[in-house]
This record gives C-alpha cells, sequence and structure tokens, in this order.
C-alpha cells in the first residue's frame, strides 16, 4: 500500500473515530466486496457471507479504537472477517455433530504435487464441493496467504491439523476435479 493510501486510511479511520457517518460509509465500500469474498471463501454460503460481512463491519466499527494502526487496516479488517467466519463454521459444525464426537486426524498425506489441467471455474466449484474443515484451511493458506502456524491459531486447532487438513484437501479436490473428466 502507497503512503497516500495509508495517509487516506488513517484520516477515514480518525473520521470514523469521530462518528462521521461518510466516513463509515467510504470505508465500508473501500473493503466490503474484498471482505465478502474473503467470508464467502469460507462459509460458502451468499446469505451467511453477507451475514459475515455485516456482523464484521459492526465489530469493527465498534472497536475502532482498539486498532492500533500496527497492520493496515484491511489486515485488521480481515482477520475479523476471517474469525466470524470461522464462528459460523464452529456454530453449523454444532450443530450437526453430536457433542462427543471427535474429529479422527491422520498423518499427513503424501505431499506428492500434481498438475492441474483444469479450469478455474472447475477448481472454484471443486472447492466449493469441500467440507467446510477443508475449504477453510485450504482458504487460508492458498487464497489468504496464511501460513500453518497461523491457520493453527485462528482455527484453535494444532499446525499438524492444519497441515493434515490441507493434504486432505487437496487430495480430495484432486478426486472431485478428476471425477469431472470423466
Amino acid at each position: 500500500m502507497n503512503l497516500e493510501a495509508v495517509e487516506l486510511h488513517a484520516d477515514l479511520i480518525d473520521r470514523c473515530r469521530s462518528g462521521n457517518p461518510q466516513a463509515y460509509q467510504q470505508l465500508y465500500k473501500l473493503y466490503a466486496r474484498s471482505m465478502y469474498n474473503t467470508g464467502y471463501r469460507i462459509v460458502n454460503d451468499p446469505d451467511e457471507a453477507k451475514d459475515v460481512l455485516q456482523e464484521s463491519f459492526i465489530s469493527a466499527f465498534r472497536n475502532l479504537d482498539s486498532y492500533r494502526g500496527d497492520a493496515s487496516f484491511g489486515s485488521w479488517l480481515k482477520r475479523i472477517v476471517i474469525n466470524k467466519a470461522i464462528n459460523v463454521i464452529k456454530k453449523r459444525r454444532m450443530e450437526r455433530m453430536p457433542e462427543q464426537e471427535e474429529w479422527d486426524f491422520a498423518e499427513p498425506a503424501d505431499t506428492t504435487e500434481h498438475e492441474f489441467p483444469f479450469s478455474i471455474d472447475a477448481v472454484r466449484q471443486g472447492i466449493d464441493q469441500l467440507p467446510d474443515g477443508y475449504r477453510t484451511v485450504l482458504s487460508l493458506y492458498l487464497i489468504e496467504g496464511y501460513d500453518h502456524s497461523e491457520i493453527a491459531f485462528i482455527l484453535g486447532i494444532s499446525e499438524s491439523t492444519s497441515k493434515s487438513q490441507f493434504n486432505r484437501s487437496k487430495k480430495k479436490l484432486l478426486e472431485l476435479l478428476e471425477r469431472r473428466l470423466k
């Protein structure tokens, strides 16, 4: 981000902290689309992604005083969106699973590299078909650029679980894509 953008954001944030409604609207317009996409990649539901977006902005605006400027505003907001989206996934999982059921994670799968001779749309559709946990880890790692230790912290899982789910998600995605070619 260039210096002008940083100064614009700092000014917008200061005006938001002062309660300026136009500044809130401007900040929302700057980030809504990318934050919606981030939320959607995790929850895989357009309505839930809209809810995540709304809750994230409400939370961000209410807690602007806690934004210190150590990272860009976009990074700070993205963290809020990811946390809200993960909460949706956790809630969804809790509604579906008996309380005493535990996840059984095996050793990480073979990490043999594969070429993907598939269209972007086919890959997107394949990602959408992945189970929640796989899709979330895959999205956070490949699309959002987090490493496994960060994903582990965000999701409240171990780093090895993150790696395992990532490897399993790649394998499952490849299976889904290959099935489409047959």
